[in-house]
């Protein structure tokens, strides 16, 4: 049996968990998640969320983890929230927001205006002599790893000064360079 399928989920307090028909709906205090699962049996027995597959094929086993770790994301995420945090590593990189426009100076002829959904938060951090900072945080953990993915898909940190966008605490490998 999956490991990671047969541990239950916790629900803390001020989160609540619905099954109505193939949906998973999660609500807290940060806002509200609803998944669609097929394959697996979804029970909700004294503060805990049970996952159970009917047999033991190849697809039903797969399914049992990933419906597990999809209902703990949306827990932890309308509870807690998630966060990703991105770092402008380069001379003259920089970035800005007004609202939900991130304006991104990375080093192109113009600057990257980029439209953040209503669900994910947006802050800039600059300080004088660190890297600027670009932290996204949202309740859906999918939502603020496409976002983050997309800003670091502007200009992907290179191998021989790791200048570019790249996450927080990524570590990178480097290339020595020509040897001259």
């Amino acid at each position: 049996m999956s490991r990671i399928g047969k541990s239950p989920v916790a629900i803390p307090a001020g989160v609540t968990v619905r099954v109505e028909d193939d949906f998973i709906h999660v609500e807290g205090k940060l806002g509200s998640l609803s998944q669609k699962f097929s394959d697996v049996e979804v029970k909700i027995e004294e503060n805990q969320v049970l996952i159970s597959r009917p047999s033991d094929s190849k697809d039903h086993r797969a399914k049992h983890g990933l419906y597990r770790a999809l209902v703990q994301n949306m827990v932890q995420g309308v509870n807690e929230g998630w966060t990703k945090q991105l770092e402008l590593v380069g001379v003259g990189y920089r970035a800005s927001n007004q609202g939900q426009k991130l304006d991104l100076a990375l080093g192109f002829s113009h600057n990257i205006v980029l439209d953040i959904a209503p669900e994910v938060k947006v802050e800039t951090i600059s300080e004088k002599g660190k890297n600027p900072i670009v932290k996204l945080t949202s309740h859906d953990k999918q939502l603020v790893g496409q976002v983050a993915a997309k800003i670091r898909s502007f200009r992907k940190p290179e191998p021989y000064k790791g200048k570019g966008v790249k996450f927080v605490g990524e570590i990178l490998r480097r290339k020595a360079g020509k040897s001259a």
